[in-house]
């Protein structure tokens, strides 16, 4: 899997999850205290993220960061 593959699936898992919780994108953003675009260019698979940024998204959406990696995340296929 090409490293653009990869952001563009785990920005799609990010998406899902902050969905499937009934959370705006801004909403998330503000839990995380970043701004808007910085998540919107995270769910887009624009931008590398640390593992701390995956951390502070995992616990905003109050899941374990495991949940990015399940066989149906970012590592499916």
């Amino acid at each position: 899997m090409t490293d653009s593959k990869f952001l563009t699936k785990l920005g799609a898992r990010i998406k899902e999850l902050r969905v499937a919780k009934e959370m705006t994108q801004n909403d998330l953003a503000n839990h995380c205290d970043f701004e808007k675009a910085s998540m919107s260019r995270i769910e887009a698979g624009k931008t590398n993220i640390t593992i701390l940024t995956l951390h502070k998204i995992s616990q905003a959406l109050d899941i374990d960061i495991t949940e990015f990696f399940k066989p149906d995340g970012v590592l499916g296929d």
